[in-house]
């Protein structure tokens, strides 16, 4: 979240970016700052209080040390007032610290200067595209019916069990997601991540220090008993190894990676949009995060959308970057690149990837800092991006590779799933 120092001294900066995602926070943000100086204020009457109370108790050492007893309980009532009234500013100090810090989570982060100030996603600039987004001119299938004839993907079976959006992978399609996922870890592994397997359950401070709360309770499945919610990516735990760490600016940049399932609730959609692999409850992702020095982010977020661009090359798919306008990006996000495939058999372009850079917003959150050279402590960025989110790939590769026979497997992938072609 926005630090009440950047607010202090970079207000106008701050609310003229917020315009970019159509955000009006002028009042949030006086708010604030109008609580900030009641804070401040409240904090040199404690100090003076305390300070004040300070000086009596060493008045009374030194009249009880002179045996002036009465005089030193006199001094004693004194002091017995300054702590009541201590005990009532720090009260007062911990109640505008707390109403500061709610109004501060509910504020965006504010967008990179090249973001533009669209409103939603037919705003957004593409940047790049690779391949050829042509339909397909015979046999046209999408993937929800290759899946069924080549008993690649249950849906019915997963809505028998759990419910929709919850599909059993079987034979080859189970081998398949499996090879992808190998893929992508040893992708990662090669350009230098650390590769984890986190827990696919947070709590609410972890849910807390990358912006899922208090923002998005609703998208996540919640264990009331437990007070533990299901991991809607991988980002959350990974980025959280380094909540309340000091680490030291030499060791920057960290990079970490991890294959997880991935549960979100995601309801109200329906149609072809949401069909077959197009949206799911559960879905398994390999994600990709970074903790950077701030001078060096942006190279590391061009970076990171490199290495998002090899594996879609290597998987043979047609595929457009996307930079995210103000409207469309992501709460906590100060710049978002999206990665999407053509679907040739829907005719229509397939979310596979954000790659983002937050960053000093999630750091904030988690006191996520480094001291510099300079001696002075500062909080480090941090990125994460989908390397790569498995459904919409499977669905790509289902229908873009498909030809009269069956299904080719890109040639990068098949060591890791043992075939090179699933035949109709």
């Amino acid at each position: 979240m926005l630090t009440i120092q950047s607010l202090r001294e970079e207000k106008d900066r701050i609310l003229e970016a917020l315009n970019k995602r159509h955000f009006d926070a002028h009042e949030a943000v006086e708010q604030i700052l109008a609580w900030d100086a009641e804070r401040r204020k409240t904090q040199a009457q404690l100090d003076e209080t305390l300070a004040q109370s300070n000086a009596l108790s060493r008045e009374i050492g030194g009249l009880m040390r002179e045996g002036k007893k009465e005089e030193a309980e006199a001094v004693k009532a004194q002091t017995s007032s300054l702590k009541a009234k201590s005990g009532e500013l720090k009260e007062q100090m911990q109640g505008l610290e707390q109403q500061i810090h709610d109004a501060l989570c509910h504020i965006p982060n504010t967008p990179h200067a090249d973001v533009a100030a669209g409103r939603n996603a037919d705003d957004n600039v593409e940047t790049f595209r690779s391949g050829d987004a042509s339909t397909l001119e015979h046999h046209k299938k999408p993937h929800w019916d290759i899946a069924e004839q080549c008993k690649l993907i249950d849906f019915e079976l997963g809505a028998k069990v759990t419910g929709a959006g919850f599909p059993f992978y079987r034979g080859k399609g189970a081998k398949l997601q499996r090879g992808l996922i190998r893929f992508f870890l040893e992708q990662a592994d090669a350009a230098g991540y650390e590769e984890f397997i986190p827990p696919h359950m947070i709590n609410p401070d972890s849910g807390f220090g990358t912006g899922q709360l208090p923002d998005k309770e609703g998208q996540m499945y919640h264990m009331q008993d437990d007070e533990l919610y299901m991991i809607p990516t991988a980002e959350v735990p990974l980025t959280n190894i380094y909540r309340d760490v000091m680490v030291k600016e030499g060791d920057l940049p960290i990079k970490l990676c991890g294959y997880t399932p991935c549960f979100r609730r995601e309801a109200g959609s329906y149609g072809k949009d949401v069909r077959g692999l197009n949206r799911l409850h559960q879905f398994d992702k390999v994600e990709i995060v970074q903790f950077a020095h701030p001078e060096a982010s942006y190279a590391t977020l061009d970076g990171m959308v490199e290495h998002v661009k090899g594996l879609l090359e290597a998987l043979e798919l047609p595929y457009r970057i996307l930079r995210l306008c103000g409207g469309d990006m992501g709460f906590t996000s100060a710049m978002t690149y999206d990665f999407e495939v053509w679907s040739a058999a829907q005719e229509r372009w397939l979310e596979v990837s954000s790659v983002s850079n937050f960053e000093t917003y999630q750091a904030n959150r988690l006191k996520c800092r480094y001291k510099g050279n300079d001696g002075k402590t500062h909080l480090v960025h941090t990125l994460n991006g989908s390397a790569l989110a498995l459904p919409r790939i499977v669905a790509a590769l289902l229908e873009n590779h498909q030809d009269e026979t069956g299904i080719r497997i890109p040639e990068a992938l098949v060591p890791y799933c043992g075939f090179e072609r699933i035949d109709f």
